[in-house]
């Protein structure tokens, strides 16, 4: 398959990070915030999983493309950078607006822990 297309724009926002994938109190997010964390990433340091989402965008190819009328979504698979030096395999979603071009993070779902990360 392909890289995800125009990645020098993505938006990956501060909020959608802490408020979402670090908040161990938001709903849907706590149990992504534990695994993020156990790995290594912190909220002060928020900007590292930004950096670590957009590198896994730019080392892995796309797995699954979705196209409706709003846009298209993408799913990547594939090891993910972290602090701790160990690299889980996760599912990064971005998303693509019809008539736009530029990916914004929708979600990182924890796939599996490779057998070197253990």
């Amino acid at each position: 398959m392909t890289r995800l297309p125009y990645l020098d724009r993505a938006v990956v926002p501060e909020a959608k990070i802490i408020n979402y994938l670090l908040s161990v109190s938001h709903s849907s997010g706590r149990a992504k915030a534990r695994f993020l964390k156990g790995f290594g990433f912190r909220d002060q340091d928020w900007l590292t999983l930004r950096e670590a989402i957009v590198a896994h965008a730019r080392t892995n190819d796309i797995t699954a493309s979705h196209r409706t009328h709003f846009g298209t979504r993408y799913e990547i698979d594939g090891p993910l950078p972290t602090p701790a030096g160990r690299t889980p395999i996760v599912r990064v979603v971005w998303f693509v607006e019809a008539q736009e071009n530029v990916p914004r993070l929708v979600t990182l779902i924890p796939r599996r822990i490779g057998t070197d990360d253990q």
